[in-house]
């Protein structure tokens, strides 16, 4: 697959990155370059009397250089990337270096061991005494956040936004403490609801809702079916061992990236990809986390479609996978969306009555349209049915200059009635509509 300019572009960690990058995609600052099936490389004339040595494995798109920036990728990956793009004639050297190549087989050095990593002895009664404090732990944690529910919903929910941000980092805290980090983290999202707009109650209710139900589902969970038990425990914030997702059986397809979105975390970046399965309908979320100089396990770039297969955490409803083998990239194919938002809508009642945590899926709907009603605008399909498009409108300019007003298959991600875009197609062609969230 060819990467355009703005699949490259989507990779810089910063917009600082991004417009040196743009800067070095030029030949006059490569010294020489080169390009097979496997990799392009370019030695960069710097500041310095060696030039920087920039290498880039077209299969995942890793890429390493000798600069001493602690940025991935580099401005000189991100200029080669760009420079091959714009002038890949140019690249008539393809002959790799011994520095290309040396860095190529250590990488499939590193993967041919952690396939053959054995699984270390585990002391099962060790095991089991650390699973049971943790457990009457987050008993006792989900106890009293029941308690602290219940007082919230006495005392009247409007009282909520008065009450300031020490009432919920107080309860958060507790959960922390009781080894519950994935409440705590619902406790946070309920903290960062915007109490000054209008509907705020709502998104509160339903906050407190997915609250009340992990932790019910807790008190109760060997009640529950299986994957509805797993879903409970990751709700929790128990951790899924790697190891044994490796080991489990996984879904092989071409899968085309629909989107990527990076936030910050305290001191971590959270990568979440959004993956449709060409061939199986099924959609995945890659979830990624690391720290700012170190470089993500799975690259991939929206719009690109890779030969891979996946492993999906076990859940009623899987969605969060990682990804086992990654074997290249492949050109794109038709793809059939829903058609309509009713089906939409149909589609995500059958998935809750599942699994009842969810608060965002990604769907490709057929035919929609922007539409401008009384200030908000809204994604219209072909039968004339709306839903809310989510400010603060990302990626709409865009998406009016690519479709011209007329409908396009587009993707998107939300819930119910309100959704924000991802991309849309256009003849064929996978566009990016939203920025980074970073």
């Amino acid at each position: 697959m060819n990467l355009t300019e703005e699949q490259i572009i989507a990779m810089a960690p910063d917009h600082a990155a991004k417009q040196a990058g743009q800067g070095l995609a030029t030949p006059a600052v490569w010294v020489s370059k080169g390009a097979n099936d496997t990799a392009i490389w370019g030695l960069c004339q710097g500041s310095g009397s060696k030039p920087y040595q920039t290498r880039v494995n077209l299969s995942d798109y890793t890429n390493k250089c000798s600069c001493p920036s602690r940025k991935f990728p580099c401005k000189h990956s991100l200029g080669l990337l760009l420079h091959y793009a714009r002038h890949r004639a140019e690249f008539t050297d393809h002959n790799a270096p011994t520095w290309v190549t040396e860095w190529l087989q250590k990488g499939n050095d590193r993967e041919a061991k952690k396939a053959a990593k054995t699984s270390q002895i585990v002391d099962e009664n060790a095991r089991e005494k650390r699973q049971e404090a943790r457990h009457l732990k987050v008993s006792d944690g989900v106890e009293e956040l029941l308690r602290w529910i219940k007082d919230l919903l006495h005392n009247g929910l409007v009282q909520l936004p008065e009450k300031g941000s020490p009432f919920l980092d107080n309860i958060t805290r507790r959960m922390v403490d009781a080894q519950a980090p994935g409440l705590a983290t619902l406790l946070r999202e309920l903290s960062d609801i915007n109490y000054y707009r209008e509907g705020w109650p709502a998104a509160a209710l339903e906050q407190l809702g997915r609250l009340y139900l992990a932790a019910k589902g807790y008190q109760h969970i060997d009640a529950l079916p299986q994957h509805l038990q797993q879903d409970v425990r990751t709700m929790i914030g128990f951790p899924q061992s790697q190891d044994t997702l490796k080991a489990m059986p996984g879904v092989q397809d071409h899968w085309i990236v629909l989107g990527k979105e990076r936030s910050r975390e305290e001191q971590l970046t959270v990568e979440r990809n959004w993956l449709y399965g060409l061939h199986t309908g099924q959609y995945a979320l890659v979830l990624q986390f690391y720290a700012r100089n170190q470089q993500p396990t799975f690259s991939a770039l929206p719009g690109m479609i890779i030969d891979a297969e996946l492993v999906f955490f076990p859940s009623s409803t899987p969605l969060r996978a990682m990804v086992k083998h990654q074997h290249g990239n492949k050109d794109g194919t038709p793809i059939q969306g829903l058609p309509n938002w009713l089906a939409v809508l149909e589609w995500q009642t059958r998935v809750q009555s599942q699994q009842p945590f969810g608060t965002q899926y990604p769907c490709i709907i057929e035919g929609l349209r922007p539409l401008l009603h009384a200030g908000q605008w809204y994604l219209q399909d072909a039968q004339g049915q709306c839903m809310q498009l989510e400010p603060p409108y990302t990626g709409l300019w865009k998406w009016l200059s690519i479709s011209g007003g007329t409908p396009l298959q587009t993707a998107v991600l939300g819930k119910g009635n309100c959704y924000r875009l991802l991309g849309a197609w256009n003849h064929n062609d996978y566009k990016l509509l939203y920025a980074n969230v970073e």
